[in-house]
């Protein structure tokens, strides 16, 4: 009896960690944004989205969202540095590799990359993406675990060539979970080996909680489904 009592504990628990499990690579990358803001570009059209769009020169550094780096928050373009988002004359961030000079001098946005933590789960993040280039990284990630890298090359419809005009190489991404698996995300890492990799309108959405209701509901099964197997063997035994 005792063999099937740990039986039942351990079935109990193969369906609590099934329900907060989170498989890789479950993450979609789709375009399509709003039409473009005069002086602003495009920003998300997924409702119930919040946007950060660095017009006031800043990244959040607490709170729900917790940006790395800042010092890649730029106005405008510089030769050789980093070039502003079509139809986009408003700040933007920008990141460049490591360490990066010009005339011994260091220049905005040579962290490498920057980290997006999220203090909950979300099931979309999006952004607008200027002038597209295949070594521009975009890595999510869930508890820790790498769930998908995307690069320029992987945009539907993109050259990936750093084309600054036009709305083919500039467009609005969208990283989707599957909600359908309860699948969720909770970091962003923006990367670039190249200069730049340019963006703007940052939009996130956190994914709603399942209610304690549905929960208990799907324990309750796990834990009548271990009973049945219970009473089977007994009777076999």
């Amino acid at each position: 009896m005792s063999t099937l009592k740990n039986l039942s504990f351990a079935l109990v628990g193969a369906t609590v960690i099934f329900m907060g499990a989170n498989p890789a690579g479950a993450v979609s990358l789709t375009q399509g944004g709003s039409t473009p803001v005069a002086g602003e570009g495009q920003y998300t059209n997924i409702q119930g989205a919040q946007t950060i769009n660095f017009n006031d020169g800043v990244a959040p550094s607490s709170g729900v969202v917790t940006y790395s780096a800042t010092n890649g928050i730029v106005e405008g373009s510089v030769s050789g540095q980093y070039a502003t988002p079509f139809n986009n004359t408003s700040k933007y961030l920008t990141i460049s590799p490591t360490g990066e000079k010009v005339d011994d001098k260091d220049f905005a946005g040579n962290s490498g990359d920057v980290t997006i933590n999220f203090a909950q789960n979300l099931d979309y993040f999006g952004f607008y993406w200027g002038s597209i280039d295949t070594y521009n990284f975009v890595d999510v990630y869930s508890g820790g675990t790498l769930l998908k890298t995307f690069n320029g090359a992987d945009v539907p419809g993109a050259p990936a060539n750093g084309e600054q005009s036009g709305s083919t190489n500039n467009v609005y991404i969208n990283l989707l979970a599957d909600t359908t698996k309860g699948e969720t995300f909770d970091k962003v890492v923006l990367r670039s080996t190249g200069r730049a990799f340019e963006t703007d309108n940052h939009s996130y959405r956190l994914a709603s909680v399942p209610e304690s209701s549905s929960t208990l509901g799907l324990l309750a099964f796990g834990i009548l489904s271990a009973g049945s197997f219970m009473k089977r063997k007994s009777k076999t035994a």
